[in-house]
């Protein structure tokens, strides 16, 4: 589990158990400034990972890992590639290595420029 606060939003995230997870675990806690397109909240991150079963579509509360731009992704509606109603389309394949537990859609309030802290919470594995 891991325990994401980004702005004044704070929620707990399961982590898959992919390559990718495993990587991003590594090296927690992360602190970074966000950024928004659209539903989605990414930022870099030090991690450098070729795709993994990278997915051109996600769902709500889905966790990606961009591998283009080194950036760990939360989804959580349409983004301006979205095609039509309700898909969510990241910019390109993303490897999904977790969700956010509970309504995804309280990252709405986070604004670009503001500090995400992704840190451990709990066990010592994802």
């Amino acid at each position: 589990m891991v325990r994401i606060k980004a702005g004044g939003v704070e929620a707990l995230a399961e982590l898959n158990d992919s390559a990718t997870a495993q990587a991003i675990w590594e090296v927690l806690p992360i602190t970074a400034r966000a950024s928004t397109w659209g539903d989605e909240i990414y930022f870099s991150i030090p991690v450098h990972l070729a795709e993994e079963h990278a997915q051109a579509t996600v769902a709500a509360g889905d966790l990606g890992y961009w591998p283009p731009g080194r950036a760990f992704c939360i989804f959580f509606g349409p983004t301006p590639a979205s095609r039509h109603a309700g898909e969510i389309r990241p910019a390109s394949p993303v490897n999904v290595f977790g969700r956010v537990q509970g309504e995804a859609t309280r990252f709405r309030q986070v604004r670009s420029g503001e500090t995400v802290t992704v840190e451990r919470a709990g066990a010592e594995t994802p």
